[in-house]
């Protein structure tokens, strides 16, 4: 019996270093916004004792939420260390606030998450990790609001990532206007886009459905899925075929599931994996 229990024992000691990445929370100065924002930084178990650089996912959270949300909010609260370990990536989730959409707002000098993203987080992470410090070794994707800021980012910025992704995204915004919440979303939206906030066109202007032209410049590899249950499924379908019929390469999936943490816990490990192969295939590159 004893010899039972010290097999246990060890049995349970091997599976809780099995996933043994670390979680930082990175303090943020902002020089756009004059504000300090935080990040949660997940580091592969590998990361204490390797001496290489490692590439870094940006993992981006949806509406209403905040940088924490994927280490809380999914049912398996260990996926995203999980898959730090599984793949030795860096993940980065950063601040984007309930409606800042991941893009500079046009009348509020106060929600610059654009250049937050782009010129700040980037920066600040490249600093304090090993971090392959070159698009060679970044990607980026994220849910609902994030799903959409991954791509407007991408697609505004090839130069910093390799690939990106969307899940469930956002990319038609003014879809949430017939909502039956539509009230209280043209209140949250008004520090983003002011008194247009109750019209599409401001939304048109920044919806990842008008960037085509830019993403298929960028040639940049794309993963987006939706759940067919989704209130965001149409836009979904509607950036597909834009893509397709303008001869973009992308990876597009629809699976059973709705605007959830369920659906998306599922979703996450499919865009670590397509990722990850691009990421490998970099590096392999680099060492020739």
């Amino acid at each position: 019996m004893r010899k039972i229990k010290m097999l246990l024992a060890a049995f349970l000691l091997c599976m809780s270093s099995t996933y043994a990445a670390k979680v930082d929370t990175l303090q943020i100065a902002s020089a756009a916004m004059s504000k300090t924002y935080k990040a949660a930084v997940v580091l592969p178990n590998s990361y204490a004792k390797s001496k290489t650089a490692f590439p870094v996912m940006y993992l981006l959270h949806g509406a209403y939420g905040h940088f924490g949300d994927w280490l809380k909010n999914t049912p398996n609260k260990k996926l995203v260390h999980s898959l730090a370990d599984q793949y030795n990536i860096i993940i980065v989730m950063p601040e984007g606030e309930t409606f800042s959409f991941y893009l500079d707002s046009p009348i509020n000098k106060e929600s610059q998450f654009e250049t937050f993203i782009t010129q700040e987080v980037i920066q600040k992470v490249d600093k304090t990790y090993k971090t392959i410090a070159s698009k060679s070794g970044r990607v980026i994707t994220g849910l609902s609001m994030g799903g959409h800021g991954a791509l407007y980012l991408s697609a505004k910025h090839p130069d910093l990532f390799c690939a990106a992704g969307s899940m469930s995204g956002a990319v038609d915004m003014s879809v949430m206007l017939n909502r039956d919440s539509s009230a209280q979303v043209v209140k949250l939206m008004q520090p983003v886009f002011g008194d247009k906030s109750g019209s599409t066109e401001m939304y048109e202007q920044h919806a990842v459905l008008g960037m085509i032209d830019k993403i298929k410049a960028n040639k940049l590899p794309l993963i987006i899925d939706c759940g067919v249950d989704d209130f965001l499924i149409e836009p979904n379908r509607e950036l597909h075929r834009r893509l397709v019929y303008t001869k973009v390469d992308h990876d597009y999936t629809e699976r059973p599931g709705a605007h959830t943490w369920e659906y998306w816990e599922n979703s996450l490990p499919y865009h670590i994996l397509f990722f990850n192969k691009i990421l490998l295939k970099n590096q392999l590159v680099a060492k020739k």
